[in-house]
């Protein structure tokens, strides 16, 4: 199974035609745009993986995709708590 993270294209690099530097809820990484058939421009999104744009996605398909990663998350944060308690309690650290 692979996970596609979607991100926003912040800027091309001039220097280096294969990169682009894209926003992933904050956090910004040089990609490689390079698998992708169409050119990307700053606005664009795009999807993720290992570093690697595999497709242009739009917009509202790139924020559902990305509330459905924070909720996933949000439940692993709950499932990390109740573990730490958990062993807590057992006199683990």
């Amino acid at each position: 199974m692979c996970l596609g993270i979607p991100g926003e294209v912040v800027a091309l690099d001039a220097g280096a035609p294969d990169l682009a530097l894209v926003d992933v809820s904050g956090v910004r990484r040089a990609i490689n745009v390079a698998l992708l058939d169409d050119a990307v421009a700053p606005g664009d999104w795009i999807l993720i993986h290992v570093g690697f744009a595999l497709s242009k996605i739009d917009e509202s398909e790139a924020r559902r995709a990305l509330d459905m990663l924070r909720l996933v998350g949000s439940g692993l944060d709950d499932e990390w708590e109740a573990l730490e308690r958990s062993a807590q309690a057992d006199g683990g650290p």
